[in-house]
Parts: C-alpha cells; structure tokens; sequence
C-alpha cells in the first residue's frame, strides 16, 4: 500500500497540473545549485513554476487530470515545469537557458501542451513564436489598418474642399 505522503504529493502535481496551460520536462542532472536557482528565477518570472517529482507519480497525476502522457520522454531524473499563463515565455526561457555553453548539461526533452504531447524541435518552435503581447499588438494592427484607410479615404474630399476653398481664398485677397 503507497504512503500517505504520495497520495499528498500526486494530490499536490494534479492542483499545479490543473491550472497549468503546458507542461515542459527537461533533465537536470549535473547542474549546479547555482544554474538551477537562476533557471528557477527565470522560469518564475515568465509565471511558471518547476517541480521535481518522481517519474510514476507526475504520470499518475497526468492520468488523473486527463492529460496526455509523454512516456518515452519520462525517464531519468526529470524536473517539470508548468507554464501558467504563457506557455511561449517559459520556453523562451529554457531555449535561451540550454544556449548556455555553461548550462550543457541541461536537457530538455519535450512537453505537454494541451492535448498534445510536444518533441525538442516543438517546444523550439514554440520558444521561437512572438510572446502574447507582441501577438495581440499585431492582431490589434491588422485590424486597425483597413480602418485607417477608410478614414484617410473618407477625409479626402473634405481635405480637397478645403484645400479648393484656401486657393478661392487667396485668388480673392489677391484681386482685391
């Protein structure tokens, strides 16, 4: 019969898993204390939050919320990272963290997003994606555009009435 304290640790992965939007796993065997203290900063800054489990109970708890589960990625000593709001900020961070010439020994190896189950070059290809503002902004332009132009359209020939009414203007200031 499973300890107590594993029933609380699953309970504890199913509430962080609950509210998460991804789900990244990366190994961190032969890192410092230091490299993963940064990495933990990092990650929390992009509101994510990383978590060391065991391998059998993060699949329990994946199970449990109806998740998919990354079986072959979930091997070894693995530390997993929930992205809360943006799953593209948190793995901006790992890309820009495994670039690190003095961070080799960090490995990532997949993810969870969604109902879907994410290799390497995926979450790569997600890292690589604009953040969620610089998304929103270019929606927000590409629809202002049109808009733009109808009104620059639109106040054309009131632009050309005055224009006609300033040269009427002036011919009648200069003949007098």
């Amino acid at each position: 019969m499973p300890a107590k304290v594993k029933y609380d640790l699953v309970d504890e992965l199913k509430e962080m898993l609950n509210k998460t939007e991804a789900v990244f796993v990366a190994e961190y065997r032969g890192l410092t204390v230091a490299q993963i203290t940064d990495l933990r900063a990092k990650v929390r800054a992009a509101d994510g939050e990383m978590k060391v489990a065991k391998n059998t109970l993060m699949k329990i708890a994946l199970r449990e919320e109806e998740m998919p589960v990354p079986d072959d990625i979930m091997a070894g000593p693995n530390v997993y990272t929930m992205a809360y709001s943006d799953p593209v900020a948190v793995a901006k961070v790992f890309k820009d963290f495994a670039k690190d010439k003095a961070n080799k020994a960090f490995i990532l190896k997949g993810g969870v997003l969604g109902d879907s189950i994410l290799n390497v070059a995926q979450v790569e290809a997600l890292a690589d994606l604009p953040s969620k503002e610089v998304l929103v902004a270019q929606v927000v332009r590409t629809i202002a555009a049109p808009l733009s132009g109808l009104v620059t359209v639109l106040s054309g020939p009131i632009r050309g009435l005055a224009t006609c009414l300033s040269q009427i203007k002036e011919k009648k200031e200069q003949a007098a």
